[in-house]
């Protein structure tokens, strides 16, 4: 087990690309089972979860190959298995997204219950209830999701997707895959409007799919008897751009994030010109300009409420709330996605930052100086978090658990160390 080393007290300054997003290539991978034919991805992020899906496919039968460029190919074989096991689906949420195409093509499905992040409970009842609709018979058995669609296999539907907490962005991609290979029109009410969902339906309308209303919350699915296969560039990765945006906030310090969609992140740099944080945007760059973070300039406290696209993001919450921790004066930052999402504020409070929660609710009181300490990610944005308080903490922060991290960001002391941050990987022997 590996932990991060964090000097605090160094001024980013440089520019760093952005990777291709996880959140759009995991089900994107997941699509190449709705075909015999090749799908390729050539900017496929580096990262324990992609090769996690790519263990899944295996487990399927699929042939995958990591090009030495990083390039990834998947290749589904005409008779695919459909039962994916416990073993490698535990490892994250994001496998849960292969129950749509396997239902599809196979007509039955039998995957282990997901696992991920532990931040309270993410049920995938919607996933579920957007099955039943197309006509699939679906049960929850020995720990397995086993759904089977009917004789002639699914039918087109109308449906409505929505939760008690909004969208769901895995339903709406899984259900939109299963709808490709249905017989007749599926209307999908309620359906998640963020990015990468609209990535993945580009990805299905370039493998052959008829799909109308991506980046609404209608989205209109003629089936189609058979889909082929593609190469497909996924959109860059808008929670790495923002993490880096954010960390270059931090720091007082000029990073340039290039290779992003601004459009993406509005609300993100909305919000830190509210934080008299100076931002300048370009059509695929965001610039964090340098300021005095400690001084007459130090960011303004500033409330944020998370929400669907194109609110703003849950996945940036943790990290704003490590910007919050230096602000001047109190802050609100209201959960409204993931009410659970407060692990982070115990790690921190080790830090010192004045940090409480009051249900949905955290309320951060800024201060001048944090100062380093040991402290344990829970969650993948939970260490990027702790990561950035780190870069402005007094003396040394050692991250421990920070596999999570590797779940999201490509090496990301290796990202932030030619900007000017002190941070090396060493091996945890405290194994916490």
């Amino acid at each position: 087990m590996d932990k991060l080393v964090v000097e605090g007290g160094h001024r980013l300054e440089g520019s760093v690309g952005i990777r291709g997003a996880k959140n759009a290539v995991l089900p994107v991978l997941a699509s190449a089972l709705l075909t015999e034919e090749p799908l390729h991805v050539p900017n496929a992020p580096r990262l324990s979860d992609v090769r996690t899906m790519l263990s899944v496919l295996q487990e399927l039968g699929c042939a995958t190959e990591r090009e030495e460029s990083g390039a990834v190919r998947v290749q589904a074989p005409a008779e695919l298995d459909h039962t994916a096991g416990w073993e490698h689906v535990r490892r994250m949420r994001g496998s849960v997204c292969i129950l749509g195409p396997l239902l599809a093509r196979t007509g039955q499905a039998r995957v282990s219950l997901p696992g991920g992040c532990v931040f309270g409970v993410r049920p995938i009842d919607a996933h579920l209830r957007g099955f039943e609709a197309l006509g699939a018979k679906v049960r929850i058995e020995h720990g397995f999701v086993v759904a089977e669609a009917p004789e002639g296999g699914l039918r087109g539907s109308e449906l409505f997707l929505g939760t008690a907490f909004g969208s769901t962005v895995l339903g709406t991609a899984n259900v939109l895959m299963a709808a490709t290979l249905a017989k007749g029109r599926t209307v999908i009410h309620g359906a998640a409007c963020e990015p990468e969902v609209e990535d993945l339906g580009r990805c299905l309308i370039a493998m052959g799919a008829n799909i109308e209303g991506l980046g609404s919350p209608r989205i209109v699915v003629e089936g189609v008897e058979r889909l082929g296969g593609a190469t497909w560039n996924v959109i860059p990765d808008r929670i790495e751009a923002g993490t880096y945006l954010i960390a270059g906030a931090m720091t007082g310090g000029r990073v340039r994030v290039e290779g992003c969609r601004s459009d993406h992140l509005s609300v993100l740099v909305e919000r830190l010109r509210d934080a008299r944080v100076p931002v300048e945007v370009g059509p695929d760059w965001i610039e964090s300009q340098a300021y005095d973070v400690r001084g007459a300039e130090r960011p303004r406290a500033t409330d944020v409420t998370t929400h669907a696209y194109p609110g703003f993001p849950t996945d940036l919450q943790a990290q704003w709330m490590a910007l919050m921790t230096m602000a001047d004066g109190i802050s609100v930052i209201t959960e409204r996605i993931y009410p659970d999402r407060y692990m982070h504020l115990p790690e921190l409070a080790r830090l010192g930052a004045e940090v409480r929660r009051q249900e949905s609710t955290a309320i951060v009181r800024g201060s001048e100086r944090l100062s380093g300490a040991p402290v344990t990610a829970s969650d993948l944005r939970a260490s990027a978090a702790l990561v950035l308080a780190g870069l402005v903490a007094d003396g040394e922060t050692n991250v421990h658990r920070v596999y999570h991290i590797d779940r999201g960001y490509e090496r990301i002391e290796e990202r932030l160390e030619p900007l000017g941050a002190v941070i090396r990987r060493e091996k945890d022997e405290e194994g916490v």
